[in-house]
């Protein structure tokens, strides 16, 4: 059979490409040898923050809210609770540039949002210890979207539309008239010469710690997804949802990784610096016990900008990638933004383009 596109990797950027371009009427076929979602992907975690803040970057912040409602609007129809409402706390030193520019784009936006001050936070917040005089934005309609579950759904959902999904299989193994590589970190594997020095994998590791039984301050609605820009180590954390465990990673690049051969053992040291931010910032977590560790990766362009462009030499080839740690929530939005630009519509975003992917590191997008 020839396909109108083959996508190939089913992580949330392709599994949502394929799920636009079905909907759009067009035969696909989606692909990835090792599955859905699967334990090396970036899509592969158990959560993933939603939220709308990005500074002075309103172009992330309207993607993120056109993302959330499609999120919704498919929660909806398919009946399943893949969005958790918690809420999105930010805190920051008083004045931190950063935040500033979060607020004024957020109302810009028309996003809701609270600003709370130091009294605010220690009564709204008990359970969480914050740097002295930090000031906090809460997103209350923003979450945590279940991540590995969520791109299971959508693929499965495209299925039921008519797409073809083959797992374990190389895209040698298909033919089509055009070709999506959402291949997430293997994106610099695939294309060397082309993307070897634009995207770069780094090794990431997520912790959850075990809540104290019976202890409902560490799930929600008591407890938030936050984010600590007073913190140079750039922690950041879920509440125990499903009981797996309240999560705590650091948004820093580790060294850079392979996403086939990477070492998914976290090490002693990451889990040292993790327990510390926890501790920290959660005193009744002092010498909770690790109960599930994961090492993923992030895959970053230079400046932390997606990829979404078709291949300079390759006319039938088009590049979705570098969702550069922060991704996974833009998912409905960078598919329908690829399978618009892929079937011939849409305005091009600048940003957006290979052009502007550098072969050095220097994210400005978080």
């Amino acid at each position: 059979m020839i396909y109108d596109v083959a996508v190939i990797g089913a992580g949330v950027f392709g599994a949502w490409t394929a799920h636009h371009l079905v909907r759009a009427g067009v035969r696909v076929v989606l692909l990835d040898i090792y599955g859905a979602a699967n334990s090396r992907a970036s899509s592969g975690g158990e959560s993933r923050i939603i939220r709308m803040g990005y500074g002075a970057d309103e172009i992330y912040t309207r993607s993120a809210m056109r993302s959330l409602g499609l999120w919704l609007d498919f929660c909806e129809r398919t009946g399943l609770p893949l969005f958790r409402q918690t809420g999105v706390l930010w805190t920051a030193a008083e004045g931190d540039t950063y935040s500033l520019s979060t607020r004024q784009t957020l109302s810009r936006c028309g996003v809701r949002f609270e600003l709370l001050a130091p009294a605010a936070l220690e009564t709204r917040f008990p359970q969480m210890q914050f740097a002295p005089g930090a000031y906090g934005i809460l997103e209350p309609e923003s979450g945590a979207i279940m991540a590995r579950q969520a791109v299971h759904a959508v693929v499965e959902d495209a299925v039921r539309g008519g797409m073809t999904y083959l797992a374990a299989t190389r895209p040698d193994a298909v033919i089509a008239r055009t070709y999506v590589y959402a291949c997430g970190p293997w994106l610099s594997k695939i294309f060397p010469e082309l993307l070897g020095s634009r995207i770069v994998p780094t090794r990431q590791e997520v912790f959850f710690f075990g809540a104290p039984a019976g202890d409902p301050r560490f799930r929600p609605p008591a407890m938030p997804v936050w984010i600590d820009f007073s913190d140079p180590r750039g922690p950041y954390g879920f509440p125990d949802l499903d009981g797996r465990g309240v999560k705590i990673a650091l948004d820093r690049h580790g060294e850079v990784a392979d996403p086939d051969s990477l070492d998914r053992v976290p090490n002693a040291e990451g889990l040292a610096e993790a327990r510390a931010c926890l501790e920290a910032r959660f005193p009744a977590l002092r010498g909770a016990p690790v109960i599930e560790a994961r090492v993923c990766q992030y895959e970053n362009t230079s400046n932390g900008d997606f990829l979404i462009d078709r291949h300079p030499d390759l006319e039938d080839v088009w590049l979705v990638g570098g969702g550069s740690g922060h991704g996974f929530k833009h998912g409905p939005a960078v598919g329908e933004y690829a399978a618009a630009r892929i079937l011939g519509g849409g305005t091009a975003e600048p940003r957006y383009s290979l052009v502007t992917k550098a072969e050095s590191q220097n994210r400005t997008v978080f």
